[in-house]
């Protein structure tokens, strides 16, 4: 009897681990923004569209996504509102959001997400992704490194478009408005059409550490989107079933490199 009990322990324990394990390689959430195209010339169609989703962005993988608190584009200092022009989505049965945008002046545009707060079982905790991503228009270059004020962003230090692969782009983590020491940035590869394999799952989300002012360096080996994503825990709470959890909250740009013909 008592063998029988050990061998039942030992089996229990082993399924418990796996199972623990499993839960600890869940990868990493990304808010995304992706456009139809990063740099608008003066003979392209001035119509884009702009996916917003929140994914695994290597493995494909999508959540549900409410619709957003904010969604809009910075251009020139002034903010214009596009919380409007969301329209639903469903991908995989998930609801994801998406707009169409129409170009009308020239100058970097700064597009930009706040989400509804996720809860996320696994970690515990809700995820607020603050996500950017940058549109050069018709030539002029002017604009990019503007913040928007999210509680939390990335401040390129790079110009986040016109990039060559394997190019080194930089930017400094904020936290309302100050540079976070040593911040770890999460950074993906948007595997969009599912021809990048991995041989490891460390090798799905890459992880870097900003120095002592919250600047990071990061070389990108492949065309594509490349999501960076800085995340901090904020000093707010939410209750969730009576109980006081804590939020992550994410500062997360997205840029485009392209492969030298």
């Amino acid at each position: 009897m008592k063998d029988l009990k050990l061998k039942a322990f030992l089996i229990f324990s082993l399924v418990a681990v796996f199972l623990f394990g499993s839960m600890i390689v869940a990868n990493a959430h990304f808010g995304m923004i992706i456009p139809s195209d990063d740099m608008i010339t003066q003979d392209d169609n001035k119509s884009i569209t702009l996916k917003v989703q929140f994914i695994h962005p290597m493995e494909g993988d999508y959540m549900d996504m409410d619709k957003p608190v904010q969604f809009g584009v910075l251009i020139q200092g002034k903010k214009i509102d596009l919380l409007n022009i969301l329209q639903v989505k469903k991908i995989n049965n998930c609801t994801t959001w998406e707009a169409n945008y129409q170009i009308k002046r020239p100058g970097d545009q700064i597009f930009y997400v706040e989400p509804q707060p996720y809860w996320e079982p696994a970690e515990d905790c809700f995820i607020i992704h603050y996500t950017k991503v940058v549109v050069n228009t018709l030539g002029l270059e002017v604009g990019w490194d503007e913040e928007v004020g999210l509680k939390t962003e990335i401040i390129p230090l790079t110009r986040p478009y016109g990039i060559w692969t394997g190019n080194v782009f930089q930017g400094i983590v904020k936290v309302k408005g100050e540079a976070v020491p040593y911040a770890e940035v999460e950074v993906e590869y948007y595997n969009q059409d599912g021809k990048v394999k991995w041989p490891a799952d460390p090798m799905i989300t890459q992880v870097i550490k900003a120095d002592q002012n919250g600047v990071f360096t990061y070389a990108m080996p492949k065309a594509g989107w490349w999501g960076f994503a800085a995340l901090n825990e904020d000093e707010e709470k939410i209750k969730h079933d009576g109980e006081e959890k804590s939020i992550e909250i994410g500062a997360v740009l997205w840029v485009k490199t392209h492969n030298m013909e």
